[in-house]
């Protein structure tokens, strides 16, 4: 369980991880079944990795999320980076990341992401961010320039952005396209009957319609989103979310169990069976999503570079079936 007092650095004095949370009445904890069970980390390759990131000054969503993947990926030295600072504008309902008025930009950041990218030795990158509403841009142009120098540090890596939503910060997802990453992720995360209570300072249709633009703008580049299930959704609320991305053109669809980090988060209303996910995942492939990744564990970023190798192989793939015809 993540405790809501948050001290980062020795230096710091400690202060409220989630002050929006703080004084919410706790939600029961439900048990967690044994196909949740993961195990701490403590092998060589996580020591390792941990200290490439605090060595160049970084924020991980591993770590600020609470991702209880984060021993095997970090045993991989697949760190999945996070820009723009740990503090977020938004005051999402299932997210461990602290909430509050963050730091103003680090004009060095991109270069140190670069760096550190290059001393993992990443064939594959994901970099997401914190929202940072605050910003003009939502901070499109960090994203931009993020891209630039891991291109420029470490040009054999394929790149994976997982970007906000920048919601009325025009222009935002125009410079990160034409970044060109590799893959753009941004993830739906409920069903839209759920977003009032789960993701308030969102709107699904706004979410959905980034998506489709992303493509619209260059269709050769891949799209990707991500579900929690377990928060009261209904299956028929996931199919139609699965409908609604195709409907925009995503390529790669994620579907893993949502974990409350504290019980002052959203509460968890049932664990899925590994079995749905497996039922999920064949149905998610027969409405045309390229690659599907669907169990209990999977997150946005778990195993990305695998998925990544995959999803490329399935549209050449497609385009050969195409050209038979």
């Amino acid at each position: 369980m993540v405790t809501l007092i948050d001290k980062r650095f020795p230096s710091d004095a400690p202060r409220v991880r989630h002050p929006e949370k703080a004084h919410r009445p706790d939600q029961p904890m439900l048990r967690k079944p044994e196909w949740i069970r993961v195990r701490a980390p403590s092998s060589n390759g996580f020591l390792a990795t941990r200290a490439i990131v605090r060595n160049h000054g970084l924020a991980t969503v591993c770590e600020e999320a609470g991702c209880p993947n984060i021993g095997e990926c970090w045993e991989k030295r697949h760190a999945t980076m996070m820009i723009m600072g740990d503090t977020c504008t938004r005051a999402c309902a299932f997210c461990n990341v602290a909430t509050g008025l963050p730091r103003p930009l680090d004009e060095d950041e991109p270069q140190r992401v670069g760096d550190a990218v290059a001393a993992l030795g990443l064939e594959h990158v994901v970099i997401t961010s914190v929202d940072r509403d605050d910003l003009d841009d939502g901070g499109g142009k960090h994203f931009a320039a993020t891209i630039s120098a891991v291109r420029s540090h470490a040009p054999g890596t394929s790149i994976e952005v997982l970007i906000p939503d920048f919601l009325r910060k025009a222009g935002a997802l125009d410079r990160v396209v034409e970044a060109r990453p590799d893959v753009l992720n941004h993830n739906l995360e409920t069903v839209p009957s759920l977003y009032v209570r789960i993701r308030p300072g969102a709107r699904y249709f706004h979410s959905l319609r980034l998506l489709q633009q992303a493509k619209e703008m260059d269709p050769s580049l891949f799209t990707k989103s991500g579900l929690m299930v377990g928060l009261g959704e209904t299956r028929d609320e996931i199919l139609q979310v699965m409908d609604d991305m195709r409907s925009a053109h995503v390529d790669f669809l994620t579907i893993g169990q949502y974990l409350a980090p504290s019980p002052k988060h959203a509460a968890v209303k049932r664990y899925v069976p590994p079995e749905e996910f497996a039922d999920l995942k064949r149905i998610a492939l027969a409405k045309g999503f390229l690659v599907v990744a669907a169990s209990p564990m999977t997150r946005s970023s778990y195993h990305a570079g695998d998925d990544f190798r995959r999803l490329k192989a399935a549209r050449a793939a497609d385009l050969a079936r195409a050209s038979d015809r």
